[in-house]
């Protein structure tokens, strides 16, 4: 059959008329979230866009993204093809051949070239799927019927060039195979005599074909090829990514268990995701078996807000629970297992914002329900009556400087308010850091004073765990304190400290200079006021990544400087490091609660250590120091130790 505008422009109207109503339907549902502002920075955002959506710097990061960035490049080029081909199939007169020579030839050799390459990368990208699939669930009809409908599009395109070389003679050959040189390789398989047949078959099967790919992008999880890109512009700037505040009073409801809770951004993100599966192969919920897995967290999302939106749209309530179990529905036990690392963030090519959305469903089950673990009652118990998660006395905070004398911060003479933190004040083996600490910042000169009773936890556990509502009474109390006695530097050891009074509470109106041991120590021996009179002897010595120091606050080099500094040798690096660093197993409260499901994080985090035949393994995190020391001792490795990085410099300054 022949294409003739009068066959193939109906068919072009409807088929577009389709894809713009499906593309409504789903996209519509984005503002039945709350307002969020996403449009500043418009110069940052574009930076990001061309260095995250077109150079693809995320996707390039794990090798088999080459095949992503290939097809998607491609893509781009093929547009230009495709809307030719389109033009061309409403208006016959609308064609290539009327653009110049120096444009026409390069341009179709380019698509000619760049059709191979695409085809060469859907057929990488389907063996892949079939002998090492990213998850197991990869392997899904759709994923392969796509792939197949883009290799019928590119052979579909060889055959309409085959058909046309195949009656060409002479020069005009010569040419053609020269600008078209891999549709060339074609023709002569096209039948003597068929050329006209095997054009419109193929021309036709290209248009079916790509106005059917135009209708499946919405229905399925290709949407991603048209909202990823408006995703990476309208990512979140704020590093690292902080819960809203709530307003406390009458009548109000906390956290979220309704899908329309969120923002239009963060119900953007259920139609970004790529399901590539980076997230989960990142997170160590999933990875030691948790019900908890970020990829199916934003599926749930999407299919809740597929089923509600219709109904919420009427102002009718919700028929699917956003929590609970099912496909559309996000279970308890997953909500509870996230530890806050951020490696889903971190992982995510397209700046999905998986873990930003567990914590306002904490707040609902905490602040609404009082649906929580039962071990935690007796944390928050604790915070809120005695201002610490072991429910100590706040006498005792200060007891661990006995040794040292009486230390109280005094404005206007301490340079630095030393935060000890909960764990550096009660925990026996976390106030071995904190003597450490103290004692360099002596031998330095360093000018500083602690709280002692006065301080209070800064609340980090009770925000990631959803109690909201003892967080924010904490931090105004934390805050008034510190405006009262001019506190503006603060040094602190625990990187959970560390996120909260330097990010956290700038939404109660301070900033503050906070820096983290690790940082300050290193400093002082480059400035020469910590003198290394030895190198501490610890062996071979492996060094983890906090999750809340390194990809929450981006602090990867000082600590690992100080190491070598300390011990006149780099310290080894674990398989998962720096950004890819494995968490411990303590972040989002998960320190105060037990693992019933699947392995135990820290014992993975552990045993990936003992990998390296560590005779030292240094953290510079108290969480991360007991959850180590604990899968050590698990794991029946004791004459394996494990050290903060004060310790470490300690043994090089002061032994």
């Amino acid at each position: 059959m022949t294409p003739t505008p009068t066959i193939f422009a109906p068919l072009f109207i409807a088929a577009t008329a389709l894809f713009v109503w499906s593309c409504w339907k789903r996209l519509s549902l984005t503002a039945l979230g709350r307002p969020e502002e996403r449009l500043d920075n418009i110069g940052q955002r574009i930076g990001d866009t061309l260095s995250y959506a077109f150079a693809q710097k995320r996707v390039l990061a794990k090798p088999s993204g080459l095949i992503h960035v290939a097809i998607f490049w491609c893509f781009l080029v093929l547009m230009i093809a495709n809307t030719e081909f389109l033009l061309h199939g409403l208006f016959p007169a609308v064609n290539f051949t009327r653009l110049p020579d120096g444009i026409f030839m390069p341009l179709m050799q380019m698509i000619d070239v760049v059709s191979l390459i695409t085809l060469l990368a859907v057929t990488a990208a389907a063996i892949r799927r079939l002998v090492a699939p990213p998850y197991p669930e990869a392997r899904t009809f759709e994923a392969f019927f796509i792939l197949f409908l883009i290799a019928t599009l590119m052979l579909a395109n060889f055959g309409v060039n085959a058909a046309k070389i195949s009656r060409m003679q002479g020069s005009t050959l010569v040419l053609a195979e020269s600008i078209m040189p891999i549709s060339s390789w074609f023709a002569p398989y096209v039948p003597s005599g068929a050329g006209k047949l095997v054009h419109d078959l193929s021309w036709w099967t290209h248009a079916l074909v790509l106005l059917l790919f135009m209708n499946l992008l919405p229905l399925s999880k290709h949407f991603h090829i048209i909202t990823a890109i408006p995703n990476v512009f309208l990512r979140r700037r704020e590093h690292p990514p902080l819960p809203e505040r709530e307003e406390f009073s009458a009548g109000n409801s906390f956290g979220i268990n309704r899908v329309d809770g969120y923002t239009w951004k963060e119900l953007l993100d259920a139609f970004s995701c790529t399901e590539c599966g980076r997230c989960q192969m990142a997170c160590p919920a999933d990875q030691t078996g948790k019900p908890l897995n970020p990829r199916r967290v934003i599926a749930q999302l999407k299919h809740n807000l597929m089923a509600n939106g219709p109904l919420l749209k009427q102002g009718q309530p919700a028929g699917t629970p956003l929590i609970g179990e099912g496909d559309a529905s996000i279970s308890e036990e997953a909500i509870w297992a996230c530890t806050t690392c951020g490696a889903c963030l971190q992982s995510c090519p397209v700046f999905i914002e998986q873990m930003p959305k567990l914590i306002p469903l904490r707040r609902h089950l905490v602040e609404m329900e009082s649906k929580f673990p039962e071990e935690l009652l007796n944390l928050f118990e604790n915070m809120e009556g005695r201002s610490n998660p072991w429910g100590i006395a706040p006498t005792e905070r200060g007891k661990w400087a006995s040794q040292l004398g009486d230390r109280p911060y005094e404005p206007g003479k301490s340079e630095y308010l030393f935060y000890v933190g909960c764990a550096g004040s009660f925990d026996a083996r976390a106030k071995q850091i904190t003597v450490a600490t103290a004692l360099l910042l002596d031998k330095a000169g360093v000018s500083w004073g602690m709280l002692g009773k006065d301080e209070k936890c800064c609340g980090d556990s009770l925000r990631r765990l959803g109690n909201e509502y003892v967080f924010d009474k904490l931090a105004k109390e934390n805050v008034a304190l510190f405006k009262e006695r001019g506190i503006r530097k603060v040094i602190v050891q625990c990187p959970h400290c560390l996120t909260t009074l330097k990010n956290d509470y700038r939404q109660y109106g301070i900033e503050l200079e906070v820096i983290h041991h690790s940082q300050l120590l290193l400093y002082l021996v480059q400035d020469g006021r910590l003198k290394l009179p030895k190198q501490a002897d610890l062996g071979k010595l492996v060094y983890h990544d906090s999750c809340y120091l390194g990809r929450h606050n981006n602090i990867y080099d000082e600590p690992r400087e100080a190491l070598a500094l300390a011990t006149g040798a780099e310290p080894l690096e674990m398989p998962r490091n720096r950004e890819d660093g494995f968490c411990c197993g303590a972040g989002g409260g998960r320190m105060w609660m037990e693992e019933f499901t699947g392995d135990r994080i820290n014992l993975v985090r552990a045993a990936e250590a003992l990998e390296q035949q560590p005779d030292t393994i240094c953290t510079a995190c108290p969480y991360c120091l007991t959850m180590l020391d604990d899968g050590i001792k698990d794991l029946k490795a004791e004459k394996v130790q494990v050290k903060d990085i004060a310790e470490v410099m300690a043994e090089a300054v002061l032994r």
